[in-house]
């Protein structure tokens, strides 16, 4: 049998096959594989399904469109897990996906929708659940006052710029009895891609590209949250909060990261510094991931290295991804400790 056959048969027997999988099954290199894969697509025997990391190969017959699921409910009085349950059990949710990607789109979705519930302050939202080969995808889509309009305005915040760069840290919420601000920080882990809109503002969590991203965007009334998890992964919801509220911290969300590049790409002043590490105090580590991050000034690093490091020595800074200029401007401020590569 060779190798092309091989592939087949596997992918036979196993209904859908990762790229992964292949590699190992017939213990060749990822460049040989992609030979085979092209002729068999090319052929007509094989489907591909997803993208890079994420793809999926099937046979044509084996290859259905999308089970999509969804409702218009009203957030009077909502159960946010009964709302899940209704649309899981439509979806076959329990038979068709594995019990950690099971928990980890159980725990995105209720966030999300209990996010609505409680803070968007409108009558209805729609939600939507879809099933492919590939990915289980998720919507909560409301047309209430906007996420980050209610954190800037709720919280006295200057604009919804600066409400994102709060949100993003974590520990954010407009209603701490209720909330404790950690909802959208770990469901953005919990999830390979999670794309939260308002009214201008779009931010995007993907984990393939180990990357943030934030963009203006067309005007939309509302909050719209979009978020896939690859059936194929192997994370669970446990190590998801083990890295940042770990065993040290005894499991409390004490750990955070801001990407400093999402302000800007050059930092001089001591109020840039004071406005990056705005509420930080209630972590016990902050790494902050100066990726892109062209150059600092003086005033900057002091501020955030010798006067936040006197003023609240129980709180760790930790660099990341610093360049070479950044890390001497950083080190004649006095940051003498190590770094990260993230």
């Amino acid at each position: 049998m060779d190798s092309k056959q091989r592939i087949l048969h596997y992918v036979e027997s196993h209904e859908s096959a990762s790229g992964k999988e292949l590699r190992e099954l017939l213990g060749i290199s990822r460049q040989a594989l992609s030979v085979h894969l092209r002729e068999l697509i090319r052929s007509g025997k094989l489907v591909k399904t997803g993208s890079t990391r994420a793809a999926r190969y099937h046979l044509p017959d084996r290859t259905a469109l999308p089970a999509v699921v969804s409702r218009r409910l009203s957030l009077g009085a909502l159960d946010e897990n009964r709302a899940f349950e209704d649309l899981a059990i439509r979806l076959n949710v329990n038979t068709e996906l594995r019990p950690g990607v099971r928990a980890l789109l159980r725990y995105a979705f209720t966030e999300m929708l209990n996010n609505a519930i409680d803070h968007s302050e409108a009558d209805t939202c729609e939600v939507r659940l879809a099933l492919d080969a590939a990915k289980v995808s998720f919507q909560v889509r409301d047309r209430g006052i906007g996420v980050f309009h209610s954190i800037a305005s709720k919280l006295s915040l200057p604009d919804e710029s600066t409400a994102l760069i709060e949100l993003l840290k974590g520990k954010t919420t407009t209603a701490p009895r209720r909330h404790s601000g950690e909802g959208i920080f770990f469901t953005a882990r919990a999830a390979d891609r999670l794309v939260i809109r308002s009214h201008r503002i779009q931010i995007e969590w993907n984990r393939e590209r180990d990357d943030v991203f934030v963009s203006e965007r067309r005007h939309i009334e509302g909050t719209d949250v979009r978020g896939e998890i690859y059936r194929s992964t192997r994370r669970r919801l446990e190590n998801v909060f083990a890295e940042f509220a770990p065993e040290e911290y005894n499991f409390e969300f004490q750990k955070t990261r801001i990407h400093v590049r999402l302000l800007k790409r050059d930092y001089v002043s001591r109020s840039e510094a004071k406005r990056l590490l705005s509420n930080v105090e209630k972590f016990r580590e902050v790494r902050l991931d100066f990726a892109e991050v062209e150059s600092v000034g003086q005033g900057f690093a002091d501020e955030i290295f010798r006067v936040f490091a006197e003023q609240h020595p129980d709180v760790e800074i930790v660099p990341e991804n610093v360049s070479a200029p950044v890390m001497a401007m950083l080190r004649h401020a006095g940051y003498s400790g190590p770094t990260k590569s993230g």
